[in-house]
């Protein structure tokens, strides 16, 4: 009994890990997912006079379960529950609009607050209950009443069964009406209205896969251009597409790569300079790459080279065996801008 309730509570604790963080563009929520496929969202704490240094403070706003573990009947495979990243969209009213994704499905989240309910309904009692139509003789004009306030989520959308392999990015477009989908081999352009068709973008998958060198990392639009996206690679490589170019962005418009020094070439190398994550800075110039060692910053006019190198982690350059070992070498890390680049 003891080993059973061990084993349920590790399956608890894994599922409260969290996955992927996302601020909304303001700034004022902050969007995580966990392996459990769950989503919570904090607000920032307004700014008090009694407590000036409270606005830094982020509080619960609302929880719900996103994506639910599935399976799939035809390849017999079980498909994880655990949100890979979180999107938020530009808010266009009092609403919040959210995409999510697990490995297979992407669903489109609407975010709204209800602080009035509707009372004196003329079909209806106060509990709900349907009223007799011979006993109405009048009519009854709704009224609103203030209630406590309650953050509804609602699903709008799902976007599914368009990903053989593991998205591991999704991308909206500056033009607020279409967005990209990435998983190890292909990026799909979607359409926010239209959940029942796709158009695939990039497709690197080769005739025959004992040939496969390269998978995909990540991707992102361009914060202004909407037919402007980069996508990185496990080499270390980063693709720029012009979709203006070609329907099929196979053919890239510029190609960033560091020349790799022949003197620290190890059995690593390929492992740790394998693209993690690629975010275009907020004024469009400048594009951040994460790697397992470092965080690189490009400038979009200059392909040979990085403009900046910071090194992160360089303390496990002589602890790379171990982290092979374990498999820890194999972690992916994010980055991110911040407000004013």
């Amino acid at each position: 009994c003891f080993t059973h309730y061990s084993a349920a509570i590790s399956v608890l604790f894994t599922a409260d890990i969290i996955s992927t963080v996302e601020f909304n563009y303001s700034g004022d929520l902050l969007a995580t997912g966990d392996k459990g496929g769950r989503v919570v969202i904090f607000q920032r704490e307004q700014e008090n006079k009694s407590r000036p240094h409270s606005r830094g403070e982020y509080n619960v706003y609302s929880t719900f379960q996103s994506h639910e573990p599935e399976f799939d009947y035809l390849k017999s495979l079980e498909i994880e529950e655990k949100i890979n990243k979180i999107r938020w969209l530009p808010q266009q009213n009092a609403a919040h609009f959210l995409l999510s994704t697990n490995d297979k499905t992407i669903k489109l989240w609407k975010i709204s607050e209800r602080d009035k309910r509707a009372e004196g309904y003329n079909l209806k009692d106060e509990d709900g209950r349907l009223r007799d139509p011979f006993r109405i003789t009048a009519l009854r004009v709704p009224i609103l009443k203030p209630m406590d306030l309650m953050v509804e989520a609602s699903p709008r959308r799902i976007f599914a069964n368009a990903h053989t392999y593991h998205i591991n990015s999704i991308s909206v477009n500056s033009d607020h009406e279409t967005y990209l989908s990435a998983d190890d081999l292909r990026i799909n352009l979607w359409h926010l209205e239209i959940t029942d068709r796709s158009f695939n973008i990039v497709d690197i998958k080769p005739a025959n896969m004992e040939e496969l060198t390269e998978v995909i990392t990540a991707a992102e639009f361009h914060p202004h251009h909407c037919n402007v996206f980069v996508y990185s690679s496990s080499k270390g490589t980063i693709r720029l597409c012009d979709m203006r170019s070609s329907a099929l962005c196979d053919r890239h418009s510029k190609f960033f790569e560091e020349p790799e020094d022949p003197s620290s070439r190890s059995f690593f190398s390929e492992i740790i300079s394998s693209i993690s994550d690629v975010k275009f800075s907020h004024s469009g110039r400048y594009m951040m790459t994460r790697d397992y060692l470092s965080v690189k910053v490009w400038d979009l006019n200059m392909e040979n080279r990085p403009v900046e190198t910071y090194q992160v982690h360089e303390y496990l350059r002589s602890k790379l065996c171990s982290l092979y070992e374990n498999d820890c070498i194999f972690d992916k890390f994010e980055c991110c801008w911040n407000g004013s680049d």
